[in-house]
């Protein structure tokens, strides 16, 4: 298998700055936990601010699209004005908006903090384009690997973040002066330890093509988010889905057209590039089917449903979610030297298959602590591992110039797999009840968790059989013995990766 394209190789010679992993990594972590930790506590919101369920939503659903909208937009704009000031810029405005959410006592302006937080979305991509630009290739593939599984394991972070902060009555309010404080920390990491560099794509940002692609997410996400307030079959989530769908294919019509895509078509073309987005798609499904269907199970009361451990906020953070985190992790930390001894391929496919079982065993057997807990866990190494691989297989095929927007494509792949498994969840819990109570039957768990098994198994298969051969990446020493010319010759030149990783 062959890269899209090349670019020159001066890997070599780059001495990345000390704190800039570390820098990044944290930033990236910050991104997870702002998407994660409110999602516990929407109802908390709802009654403190005296608003329905319908209305409280839009807490969620406002921040899914802000990120839609701009997470394209910010990684090309990255890619031409600059990957330190987008940053610092983005990171502003989540502090600006976390500020707002943690002062306001209103429903509208709490969304529209949520609408600036959404904008973080966009760090990840732009995240790996400074890692690309920076690291030097015996470094590139560990450092894109513990960046990228920081962003599994921040979600989990972020859920047992919020158990620790609300619980009972406590101010829901609590969870965004932390996340005020986390995105200072980060602003003030990316201006101290991200380095300038002189931009990495030449041209304009593609603004009508910008505009195509935010109407049509906009409209998926908002069918998929709200169908199940709206219901499934009226014609206002019908209309919406329908006409997300039209507006994405004239988008990808236009793009084909234009001299200087936002999204050159071949991202969603090339086979081994359109099998990482699928494959992203179906991690991030996963992803939230554990954290989502794992938090309401063990909150359950067993009295009234016959299984379940009537856990508090703070239990299912601390106790179920917590070692899951934690082996996250470790999982995100081993993960380079995986790839190098392997291939991201081979570690996606490992992933995979550990997700799998731990969907497996959860949906079988969950009637013990025990069990939940190491049942979770395999699904965070899962996530960790597979987000991990992910900017491996992607960033092998494409240019150093398109990092930023190939990256953004991919994360707007997992929000969609997010939002859908979200939805799932969500309509699979309220519809098998039951007899006189909205408490989920115990079905409705098996199902949503087979579904987890489900996308991961689907994600292991994809790489299996679509993404192409693997081929086992240099390891240091051999990175080592070559020097720049035979490091094009034998590895290819893109981000020092070597054509065809997959």
């Amino acid at each position: 298998m062959t890269a899209i394209s090349a670019t020159s190789t001066e890997p070599d010679t780059r001495r990345a700055p000390r704190l800039m992993l570390p820098a990044l990594c944290f930033i990236v972590m910050t991104v997870s936990i702002l998407q994660t930790m409110v999602v516990p506590i929407v109802g908390h919101i709802g009654v403190q601010l005296g608003v329905d369920s319908v209305a409280v939503g839009w807490v969620l659903t406002a921040n899914l699209l802000a990120a839609a909208v701009c997470t394209p937009m910010l990684g090309r704009l990255a890619d031409l004005r600059g990957k330190r000031p987008v940053m610092i810029g983005v990171l502003t405005a989540v502090l600006c908006g976390s500020l707002l959410a943690a002062l306001t006592q209103s429903l509208p302006w709490l969304i529209v903090g949520r609408v600036l937080q959404g904008v973080s979305f966009a760090l990840f991509p732009i995240g790996i384009a400074v890692l690309r630009d920076e690291l030097p290739p015996n470094r590139l593939v560990g450092g894109m690997g513990l960046l990228s599984g920081t962003l599994g394991v921040g979600g989990g972070i972020g859920m047992v973040v919020t158990g620790l902060l609300v619980h009972d009555d406590a101010d829901y309010r609590r969870v965004f002066w932390l996340a005020a404080g986390v995105s200072a920390v980060a602003l003030a990491a990316a201006a101290l330890a991200i380095p300038a560099r002189a931009r990495s794509a030449s041209g304009s940002l593609d603004w009508a093509g910008a505009v195509l692609l935010a109407a049509g997410l906009v409209l998926v996400l908002l069918a998929l988010s709200q169908g199940g307030e709206w219901g499934w079959r009226t014609p206002a989530t019908l209309a919406c889905a329908v006409g997300g769908i039209v507006v994405l294919a004239g988008w990808f019509v236009f793009e084909r057209r234009v001299p200087e895509p936002l999204v050159s078509p071949r991202m969603l073309t090339h086979r081994p590039v359109l099998v990482a987005h699928l494959t992203a798609l179906l991690v991030g499904a996963a992803m939230f089917v554990s954290f989502l269907a794992c938090s309401y199970l063990v909150q359950t009361p067993p009295g009234v449903a016959g299984y379940g451990f009537g856990a508090s906020v703070l239990e299912a953070g601390a106790v179920y979610l917590l070692p899951g985190a934690l082996a996250g992790v470790v999982a995100a930390a081993v993960s380079g030297r995986l790839m190098h001894r392997f291939s991201a391929r081979t570690l996606m496919i490992v992933a995979c298959l550990i997700g799998v079982a731990g969907f497996v065993v959860i949906a079988v057997w969950h009637d013990a602590t025990a069990t939940v807990i190491g049942a979770m866990v395999a699904v965070q190494v899962f996530i960790s591992l597979a987000y991990a691989a992910l900017p491996a297989m992607l960033v092998a095929e494409v240019t150093r110039a398109e990092t930023g927007i190939a990256n953004s494509v991919n994360s707007i792949a997992r929000t969609v797999g997010s939002s859908l498994s979200s939805a799932l969840v969500s309509t699979v819990l309220a519809t098998l009840t039951v007899s006189g109570t909205t408490v989920p039957r115990e079905v409705a768990f098996v199902i949503v968790f087979g579904v987890g098994a489900a996308a991961a198994a689907l994600a292991m298969l994809l790489t299996v059989f679509a993404s192409g051969p693997a081929v086992r990446l240099p390891t240091p020493e051999e990175e080592a013995e070559v020097d720049a010319t035979a490091l094009a010759g034998e590895w290819g030149t893109v981000g020092g990766l070597g054509s065809g990783q997959g």
